[in-house]
């Protein structure tokens, strides 16, 4: 059984994906810094099932000097690790001429640091093993700019370029590096937004809807499984057709 690492994994697109994986039989590990209700259910059912395995371990990825030790604590405890999944991020919003700088800092260092050194730790092992998935979490804010979120689409756009130099260092090792753009998504991210707000992104949309999580939670599946075994470099947009 596959051991999946998932970050952010207690609530919305990154439960989906932990939720998801388990399902289709993978052991996966959700990272946060705290137990969601929600990802609590979702062990519950998943213990039930009685195939896959989901666990939570909890730790904070802005604290940058643990990740070794901790990374080495997962390796530890449940062996080879097979896939990981960068999804923890935060999507604080702002104006660059008002935002704090403290602000600023925190958002660079927990999307863009945080994963980095995160992946750098787990590839180490994954060259060992003689392969693995990489998935990190970019936005389709990176390319198309949106106001208010400039340097969120800044640690968005790193992620992206981070995955495609990535993917050729790694690639002769047999791991693939990809990155999801996801549009703005049915989550409590976006519950924030109006429902003109959202009707409107809907209406710009190809497809005249928001994704949901599980679309991206798809997608992960199939990277991770024989499907994805060719894939690596690219950047997959799942937005219903918003920047088509």
């Amino acid at each position: 059984m596959h051991n999946v690492v998932v970050t952010g994994g207690s609530r919305g697109i990154g439960l989906a994906i932990a939720r998801r994986l388990a399902t289709a039989g993978y052991h996966v590990i959700a990272v946060a810094r705290r137990e969601s209700d929600e990802l609590r259910d979702a062990i519950g059912d998943v213990i039930k099932q009685g195939r896959g395995g989901l666990k939570f371990r909890p730790f904070d990825l802005s604290e940058v000097d643990a990740i070794p030790s901790f990374v080495k604590s997962l390796r530890d405890e449940f062996g080879a690790i097979y896939g990981l999944v960068n999804n923890a991020g935060i999507g604080t919003e702002g104006l660059l001429a008002t935002m704090h700088n403290s602000e600023i800092e925190a958002l660079v260092r927990l999307n863009i640091t945080s994963p980095i050194i995160l992946t750098k730790y787990i590839a180490r092992h994954m060259m060992a093993d003689g392969g693995g998935r990489i998935i990190n979490m970019s936005s389709i804010i990176a390319t198309t700019g949106y106001n208010g979120l400039s340097v969120y689409g800044a640690t968005k756009a790193a992620a992206t370029g981070f995955t495609r130099s990535l993917a050729r260092e790694v690639g002769k090792l047999g791991i693939t590096v990809n990155a999801i753009a996801p549009g703005f998504v049915d989550t409590e991210l976006t519950q924030g937004l109006s429902d003109d707000a959202r009707k409107r992104i809907a209406g710009r949309s190809a497809l005249r809807r928001l994704p949901e999580v599980d679309d991206i939670a798809r997608m992960v599946e199939y990277l991770l499984g024989d499907g994805g075994r060719n894939v690596t470099g690219s950047v997959l947009t799942i937005d219903a057709g918003n920047t088509a």
